[in-house]
């Protein structure tokens, strides 16, 4: 075969494996694309993986750092001492005592009645004695209740037909025997207290009331006491308050309580020998600003929540406790610059503050300029833990607050005095879960208003609640 002859045969071997290799390129071509944005992906993932490894490094190391803490106990935090763990220890056996002269409960001041008994006979000769001038030898109490039984005033108005005009009338009730609840101020009273001072639940209580008073009351008749005494006690709650808004100083504080199925939160406001509590849903400002309304006290005193800051208009003294347990949190962490320093000195002001009635205006003024020179010495340390370092930047931020106790012998170093107010709010939800209804939780706050300012003016619980039925306000006190 001639060349010529085999020409197109070899063009079109030769075009064949052109576009063959042109395919094959094309292939390589897209599959480049395809490796190189996969990479492009991967070096993306890889980034994102990069950057969620050092923040999960530094979660770590921030976790790990927290587990080098001392635990949280009541000493060390604000940790409520119902949840602080107790060492078990043995059993310490007590030196045996010295004896000491014995000791009888005192006689009544006001006996319901005496019986003075004569010896008739003498007990050695049994000769007649009853001629002879005997004195008291031996007096005792004997003390008994007498038998609980309901006292029921069975009322029946009687009516006719009046001759003259020929229409029916009923006679009027008379004065404290109307239509309406069948129970009376005192039981009602007695209600109110079992529940709210004892904490009682309504199906105890309606044992309680058959059982022991013999009173037969369903557990819808107590809810309907509770209700009924909804304005009286928000009433004699209205007179605290005013009387509260008229004090140049204010405490605060606040713990939580469950009303439905929702946190709310239990408030404390108080001085001297007034308080007021209130329940509301919130935490914030807007509770303190409900509550004070236009007035604004001369001093408030509280802890280092916000909501419970600038709403003084001259000083703001805050709880020196809640500081000594942050810088005793600080000192087991391992700060030994700046929390020890800062303890003993927070413990000397409080024992100064414990001493006040014993020194003079210029003394406490002294004490003052000591313990603000010795605070400013402190504050130049550097802390070495970082539990000492936020310390530190939480008393440069209120510092100005620390001593205003000093100045104004009124004005307590801690706000002890709230965190008591509230303990029983606290055993209160302990025992009871909290409220079912909204109306049931301000019914609490406005009758342990009352109760609080009846404790803090020698009231007995049973007769503030009495008087607070009765619609009157509660005596000064002694």
């Amino acid at each position: 075969m001639s060349l010529s002859s085999r020409l197109p045969s070899l063009s079109r071997k030769k075009d064949a494996l052109i576009a063959q290799l042109l395919g094959r390129v094309d292939a390589l071509t897209r599959q480049v694309e395809g490796l190189t944005a996969r990479v492009q992906e991967l070096e993306i993932e890889n980034a994102a993986l990069r950057t969620e490894n050092a923040a999960l490094r530094a979660e770590n190391a921030a976790l790990r750092e927290k587990l080098t803490l001392p635990p949280k106990t009541p000493d060390n935090s604000s940790l409520p001492p119902s949840r602080g763990q107790k060492a078990n220890e043995e059993p310490s056996r007590k030196p045996k005592a010295t004896a000491h002269a014995g000791a009888h409960r005192p006689l009544h001041p006001n006996p319901t009645r005496t019986r003075d008994i004569l010896a008739e006979a003498c007990p050695h000769c049994r000769a007649d004695v009853l001629g002879v001038t005997q004195t008291a030898v031996h007096v005792y109490d004997r003390i008994e209740i007498p038998q609980i039984k309901p006292d029921v005033t069975q009322v029946r108005l009687h009516g006719g037909t009046c001759p003259c005009c020929a229409k029916r009338f009923t006679a009027a009730a008379p004065a404290g025997l109307e239509p309406g609840s069948p129970f009376g101020p005192n039981l009602r009273a007695f209600v109110i207290y079992l529940r709210y001072t004892q904490a009682i639940s309504f199906e105890r209580l309606s044992g309680l009331m058959s059982d022991l008073l013999g009173v037969a009351i369903s557990e819808g008749a107590l809810v309907n006491i509770l209700a009924d005494s909804r304005s009286a006690f928000a009433c004699q709650a209205e007179r605290i308050r005013e009387r509260l808004l008229s004090s140049t100083i204010l405490q605060s504080d606040e713990t939580s309580v469950r009303v439905g199925k929702r946190t709310w939160w239990t408030w404390v406001f108080h001085h001297d020998r007034d308080c007021c509590f209130v329940i509301r849903p919130s935490r914030g400002k807007d509770v303190v600003a409900d509550f004070l309304g236009e007035h604004r006290p001369d001093i408030w005193v509280s802890d280092r929540l916000a909501a419970q800051a600038g709403w003084a208009r001259r000083a703001h003294q805050v709880c020196l406790a809640h500081l000594i347990r942050d810088a005793q949190h600080a000192i087991e962490a391992g700060d030994t610059a700046f929390a020890p320093g800062l303890k003993k000195l927070l413990q000397r002001a409080c024992g100064m503050g414990a001493r006040r009635p014993d020194l003079a205006d210029a003394t406490l003024r002294s004490y003052a300029s000591q313990l603000k020179t010795r605070l400013h010495d402190l504050l130049r340390r550097v802390p070495t833990h970082a539990l000492g370092d936020k310390l530190q930047r939480a008393i440069k931020a209120c510092r100005q607050n620390l001593f205003v106790f000093l100045t104004d012998r009124a004005v307590p170093p801690t706000n002890n005095g709230s965190e008591q107010g509230l303990r029983p709010c606290v055993t209160y939800r302990k025992v009871t879960n909290g409220f079912r209804s909204e109306w049931g939780a301000k019914l609490y706050a406005d009758v342990r208003s009352v109760l609080e300012t009846a404790r803090r003016r020698a009231v007995s619980a049973l007769d503030a609640i009495r008087l607070t039925l009765l619609g009157s306000a509660l005596p000064a006190g002694p």
